[in-house]
């Protein structure tokens, strides 16, 4: 299975709409994660456009996300459990904190930092894909491709 994975895309502030390179990455993919700071949940539609969509709130999301979208979740995408949430802690104890919101998951997707992050941290893989719109505390934009097969796979591509 391949996904796209993005975050913190903060429409329509700094950017009026997502880069184009966004949907020409994603142009195959089998799901789309959003990771939370959608901001205009218009932005889901476009990206459902491309394929199905899981999103979780962030906290830049206003009353109408925050009222759609859970803070967490958890799927079940084949024989991997895989966490979704955007993360609302100092970055420097942002993945410790986040561990302790699942159990049981293969791989944590993760937002609010907007550094691009693919590792492990305390057994678990945590995937942050950084923002495409967005380069606060990191030093480009940035989406992740996930591939789930055999075993689980990421890259952060720049854009």
């Amino acid at each position: 299975m391949k996904i796209g994975v993005l975050s913190d895309t903060h429409i329509p502030t700094p950017h009026q709409a997502l880069p184009a390179k966004v949907f020409e990455l994603f142009q195959d993919v089998d799901l789309i994660f959003h990771a939370g700071d959608i901001v205009e949940l218009s932005v889901l539609e476009e990206l459902r456009a491309l394929a199905p969509v899981e999103a979780v709130a962030g906290n830049m999301d206003g009353w109408d996300a925050q009222q759609k979208l859970p803070q967490k979740k958890v799927l079940q995408l084949g024989k991997y459990r895989v966490g979704l949430i955007h993360g609302k802690y100092k970055i420097d104890i942002q993945r410790d904190m986040i561990l302790q919101e699942f159990e049981n998951v293969d791989l944590i997707v993760y937002g609010h930092s907007h550094q691009p992050f693919w590792g492990t941290h305390g057994n678990v893989l945590f995937l942050n894909p950084g923002s495409p719109t967005d380069k606060v505390h990191a030093p480009y934009n940035s989406v992740a491709i996930l591939t789930l097969d055999d075993d689980i796979q990421a890259e952060i591509i720049q854009i």
